[in-house]
């Protein structure tokens, strides 16, 4: 991260806060220290981050996504601002930090900064990730305007060879000249946000790029590079995306040539004691490793935040995580 940026960076973050959401947080990280103690639920205050969905649908079709692979089996769809707002009444008191992300790309809902701007009147840090494929001459201005924080931005090489074999049908001269574009309307905005940050997703096709890409982003006018490890379905022996770097890859290889997660499952999980995602269509769920809303407990748009965020179902599945953590699908694949 650019020095230059740190302290604004976490001045923004700092400029969510007041009382209530303060007090809230320390409910909340209370709480979740109680339970991990004492080996039972203990839920205290709401939500002070959450992930909504703007959409399911992206131009790009990549291998180890589920929009990518088209194997959502969900309902796909686009948020409407009138049920974003809905959404956002309902978390406001008390979030602090939005990324408006789960599956899709962000900026394919033609409501996405107006989404921006109606959570930054509210004072809460809003993020979003995006492939950068729409990092147009409109698009940088209605970002910069509507207020946006952080903005990562997808870029997982350095030709478009490397690039296309994850990010399938996506063009790199298309990204870096959207980067390009949106550092210098920054500039000449004389804004300080959003801050940019570029993401660079290790695997195996793409590992002996690392260096070249910390030297782009030195060149690029970013604020921060993140070298990050691939999370994938496939774990078979020929699957390509593994990287063969040990400490780039979140799997490791067994005798038979097979694949497991490398790290221990531990039986906590701070993600979903303090946040919640909401899928366009309203569906609450505990965490973005449910693609397909199979753990939903609740829907935002017909049930107030507080009644099914302590309801039966969502405390089964946090005693479950404090139980035996390894028996729920979607936490065996996740580096929490």
């Amino acid at each position: 991260m650019r020095k230059s940026y740190i302290w604004e960076y976490y001045r923004q973050l700092l400029n969510s806060l007041n009382l209530s959401r303060v007090y809230n947080f320390l409910l909340v990280e209370t709480s979740f220290l109680l339970s991990r103690i004492f080996r039972r639920v203990i839920l205290w205050g709401k939500p002070w981050a959450a992930s909504i969905e703007p959409t399911t649908f992206c131009n790009l079709r990549c291998p180890e996504c589920p929009t990518g692979m088209q194997t959502l089996i969900r309902p796909k769809g686009n948020l409407d601002l009138l049920n974003f707002t809905q959404i956002i009444d309902k978390l406001s008191s008390n979030l602090i930090y939005l990324t408006l992300y789960f599956q899709g790309e962000p900026l394919l809902n033609p409501h996405f900064t107006e989404m921006v701007t109606s959570a930054r009147k509210r004072r809460i840090f809003v993020a979003t990730s995006t492939n950068g494929h729409y990092l147009n001459d409109e698009n940088v201005n209605r970002i910069i305007s509507s207020g946006l924080n952080r903005l990562i931005i997808s870029m997982d090489g350095l030709d478009q060879e490397t690039y296309s074999k994850y990010r399938v049908k996506g063009n790199l001269k298309t990204v870096i000249e959207g980067i390009e574009r949106l550092v210098t309307a920054r500039k000449s905005a004389k804004a300080k946000f959003p801050f940019i940050e570029l993401q660079f997703i290790v695997m195996r096709h793409n590992q002996h790029q690392i260096k070249e890409m910390n030297e782009f982003y030195l060149r690029s006018g970013a604020d921060k590079i993140s070298i990050k490890t691939a999370q994938v379905y496939n774990f078979d022996p020929e699957n390509s995306i593994i990287p063969t770097l040990a400490e780039k890859s979140r799997y490791s290889q067994l005798p038979d040539g097979s694949y497991v997660v490398a790290k221990k499952i531990k039986n906590r999980c701070h993600r979903i004691w303090s946040s919640l995602v909401v899928t366009w269509d309203g569906k609450v769920v505990p965490c973005c490793y449910d693609k397909d809303a199979d753990h939903q407990f609740g829907n935002l748009l017909a049930e107030p935040l507080n009644m099914l965020w302590k309801n039966q179902i969502n405390s089964s599945f946090l005693k479950k995580v404090l139980n035996n953590r390894s028996e729920i699908e979607i936490c065996r694949n996740c580096g929490e």
